[in-house]
């Protein structure tokens, strides 16, 4: 079972594990714009928060942020009982576990993309939080499988236009140099023109002096 909320501005979904077995299927079959969280040195829920496809950890509002720290806290034996406490989060790709790891433990393929916010005890915020909150049973490996597969496809679609626009470039270069070899024997042949057309008027206008002392 899996908990399903949405943040207090209605834009994106947060999810978690209901104990540290379903949290190993989270680390497990997470997507690429999922952000995992997690209160720092403290047992506590895995909580994640899915983002927009392209953005970044630089771009979550701070609004969703705070719900997600503080989220975590509050489903943490110990941290709830804290005023306040330290709350890391990633993304789920950094996410590193290894076979000798309990269920819920995880390191880090890149320690210096995780980052560290201080979060304070907010009861108003978990409790607006836990107003739409949905025990679903998804099938996680499946979504996302069909995930990646929609990934994939659209790299492949990126390619072909990129295929595709570099040929358009190539044929726009060759018929811009036919059109310029065009023009160069274009000109070519008005110069001869012109030349042969000089020298027929030299030799009209020589034959046309001789006559007149005939």
């Amino acid at each position: 079972m899996v908990f399903f909320l949405k943040t207090r501005c209605g834009e994106y979904t947060v999810y978690m594990g209901k104990d540290k077995y379903e949290n190993e299927e989270l680390i497990k079959y997470g997507l690429p714009e999922d952000v995992w969280f997690h209160v720092d040195d403290l047992s506590s829920a895995h909580v994640y928060l899915r983002l927009k496809p392209g953005m970044t950890m630089d771009d979550i509002p701070k609004d969703a942020l705070l719900d997600c720290c503080t989220l975590v806290k509050a489903n943490s034996i110990a941290g709830c009982k804290k005023s306040s406490v330290y709350v890391v989060y990633t993304r789920w790709k950094n996410l590193k576990k290894t076979s000798g790891m309990v269920e819920g433990q995880v390191g880090y393929h890149r320690p210096e993309n995780v980052r560290r916010i201080n979060v304070e005890k907010n009861n108003p915020i978990v409790r607006q939080l836990e107003k739409n909150k949905k025990e679903l049973y998804p099938d996680l490996a499946r979504l996302q499988q069909d995930r990646m597969n929609e990934i994939q496809a659209q790299k492949k679609a990126a390619r072909r236009a990129e295929e595709k626009a570099k040929k358009l470039q190539e044929l726009e270069r060759k018929r811009e140099k036919e059109e310029r070899s065009y023009d160069r024997i274009m000109g070519e042949e008005k110069m001869i023109s012109n030349t042969e057309m000089n020298a027929t008027a030299d030799s009209t206008a020589a034959e046309e002096f001789e006559d007149d002392f005939m």
